[in-house]
Parts: C-alpha cells; structure tokens; sequence
C-alpha cells in the first residue's frame, strides 16, 4: 500500500536531549577513519576558532536518526521498514557539532511520493541546542522497495518514461 501524502508536512515532538561528549566524537570518528585532530585535540580545534573539539560532518546522523526513527515507526504512515534502503543523506550547518552541546531534533515528513512502484520519502530534522540555536539541518531520503500501489507506480512510471522521451534522457 502506498504512503499517505496527508503526511506531508507533518511535524513530530522533539527528541531527547543527546549530550555530545569528546568520547562520542572520537569513536564516530574512528569508526568512519577520520584522522583530523580536530575531531580528537582541544588545542587542535582551538587553533581553528572552536571552543572544544568538532565531530566529524556526518556526526548528526547519531541524532537524526533517532528522531527519524519517531517517523518510520508511526503506525498511521504504514511504512514497512523491511523494505527501506537508505537513498540519500545531507547536512547543513549553521555551525559544527561541538563536544558540550546539548542537541534535541524536530523531525518533519518533507515530501512523499511514488516512483517506480517504490514510496520515496524525505525526512528533515532541525538540530538545534536545548537554548534554540540551530545548528544543523539533516535532510534524509528513504525508499520503500515495491510498496507503492500498482496503479500509482504504473502512472508514475509512464510520467518518467514520457518525460524520458521528451528530454532524450536516460
């Protein structure tokens, strides 16, 4: 079945607070095999105008994720995660991730839509300290294999195709 476009738009609760220790950025920097000193020295991130070290610019994921969790689990929406893969993630920064904030996230359904017999959603979470500085913007698309309606997959489709035609894309 597919997903309910009345979704759009909606906004679900803040998270937790995440506190972001200098051992959490370490380790997510380990494991992604980012060696910058900033990511692991104070002095090293004081050198560049940061108060403590940064984590790396993937690190929102750790807190994205959660909040994106309150979505694909919402049993209104119907999303059967089984069937998701991971499409597309990015970040914007009005600044970095330090260790010491305090980070909540607001989630929002950005948009839904069908293509190819797959439901294609895109998730936006604001990261903001718990004092309401923004700090960054994850923007996360996922796609749920052959969920979609046949009638609005085929539909969807037969838009691509033509528009293929018209363009001489592939």
């Amino acid at each position: 079945m597919a997903l309910d476009p009345k979704f759009i738009g909606r906004t679900y609760p803040p998270t937790a607070p995440y506190e972001v220790g200098r051992e959490k950025i370490r380790e997510f920097a380990d494991a992604i095999g980012d060696a910058n000193p900033v990511h692991r020295d104070p002095a090293a991130a004081a050198k560049f105008g940061h108060p403590d070290v940064i984590a790396p610019v993937t690190f929102p994921i750790v807190i994205s994720l959660g909040a994106a969790e309150q979505i694909v689990m919402d049993p209104e929406l119907g999303l059967d995660y089984s069937r998701v893969v991971h499409a597309d993630q990015r970040f914007t920064y009005a600044r970095p991730v330090r260790a010491g904030d305090r980070l909540v996230a607001v989630v929002t359904v950005e948009n839904i839509k069908t293509m190819a017999g797959n439901d294609i959603i895109t998730t936006r979470a604001d990261i903001a300290t718990v004092d309401g500085e923004h700090v960054v913007t994850a923007r996360s698309t996922l796609a749920a294999r052959g969920t979609a309606d046949a009638g609005t997959a085929a539909d969807s489709t037969a838009d691509t195709t033509a528009e293929t035609a018209k363009t001489g894309e592939n």
